[in-house]
């Protein structure tokens, strides 16, 4: 579910901890009349009335002059790509203001049920996307073809499997699942043709050899992309891909944080496919959680990845942050299709 995410800004002990407590009637951050308390952005999961589940984030008080406060202030700037509220205490921003935030301006005193209600006024409607678009429909017969490597954490599937699996039998579909190293005697238990096939990007081109081509064929990160980003914006970056050369430098952007493996697809198989192509020279710098540069200037193209863990409305505003830069912007499974050269058989939602 892609939950509101409301942030708070205000100067350094302006109440925004106090604040946040009190909605929550609980200790979410830690108070102090010390300056700079909040170092890192705190996030609370909560159910609000006329809200219902959102995310509260805590940020680090702007006008720090400590020794770390450049820091914290680039971490809080980092937040503003991922509200869809913000609740400035004392008085608006700039820096919300420029970047078209729906903004409410918190007074001592107010009641928490006045400001509930007022952020509820702005609120931005979250579209529920499915998935799969207009892929299948009720009844459709879905093979998943979801290899079980290293990146999967052991006994259980990895999120975006879980999440197109969920979306199948809500549905009411019916999936076939089944590995690279089954996918020969699943296709053959077949009594006729799926209505679609989807498989993780990575074995793009196995799911290529074993599929017929009347079978249409996407990727969960495709699907990702269409739900979360803007795939005409993906397709038309993936064309940046045949401009690269042997000097380009490259940014592959991760909405999460995690420990990467040996098999990463992102930190490895990516940059792996990029450097066959264009000579070890590529240059491929990896952007991991809220690490995303505030300047793109110096790359030649950004390769998102499908952004499982994230919403909507920070996805889309990388995007904007590209293209304002005049960078094009391309999705893990997109770039991989292109790479691979069949990105014209991929069935897009």
């Amino acid at each position: 579910m892609d939950l509101l995410h409301i942030a708070f800004f205000g100067a350094v002990n302006s109440g925004k901890s106090t604040l946040i407590n009190t909605i929550c009637s609980q200790e979410v951050s830690l108070v102090s009349e010390e300056p700079g308390t909040t170092t890192d952005p705190v996030r609370k999961r909560i159910e609000l009335p006329r809200l219902g589940p959102c995310v509260l984030i805590d940020t680090a008080g702007l006008g720090d002059e400590s020794a770390l406060g450049e820091e914290r202030e680039r971490r809080t700037r980092a937040v503003i790509d991922e509200t869809d509220v913000a609740v400035c205490l004392g008085a608006s921003l700039p820096l919300l203001e420029k970047a078209g935030i729906p903004i409410v301006v918190y007074k001592r005193g107010e009641s928490i049920d006045s400001l509930l209600e007022r952020i509820a006024a702005l609120a931005p409607e979250k579209e529920e996307r499915f998935l799969t678009g207009n892929l299948v429909k009720t009844g459709d017969v879905v093979v998943l073809l979801m290899p079980q490597d290293g990146e999967a954490p052991k006994g259980r599937l990895i999120l975006p499997q879980v999440q197109v699996l969920r979306e199948l039998l809500d549905r009411g579909c019916t999936p076939v699942c089944c590995t690279p190293a089954s996918i020969e005697r699943t296709l053959g238990s077949l009594k006729e043709a799926p209505a679609l096939v989807i498989t993780d990007s990575q074995v793009f081109d196995i799911a290529d050899r074993s599929i017929p081509r009347n079978w249409p064929l996407t990727s969960f990160s495709v699907l990702l992309a269409a739900a979360k980003g803007d795939l005409r914006a993906y397709i038309d970056g993936a064309g940046a891909i045949d401009r690269l050369k042997p000097d380009s430098r490259v940014l592959i952007a991760e909405a999460c944080t995690h420990v990467p493996a040996s098999e990463d697809i992102g930190r490895v198989k990516i940059p792996a496919l990029l450097r066959r192509r264009f000579g070890e020279s590529l240059k491929v710098d990896i952007a991991a959680g809220n690490d995303f540069p505030e300047v793109l200037d110096s790359y030649d193209l950004v390769i998102h990845c499908g952004a499982c863990t994230a919403t909507s409305t920070l996805v889309r505003s990388r995007i904007r942050k590209a293209s304002c830069a005049g960078i094009p912007i391309t999705n893990y499974g997109i770039a991989i299709a292109k790479l691979k050269g069949i990105l014209g058989r991929i069935a897009l939602p």
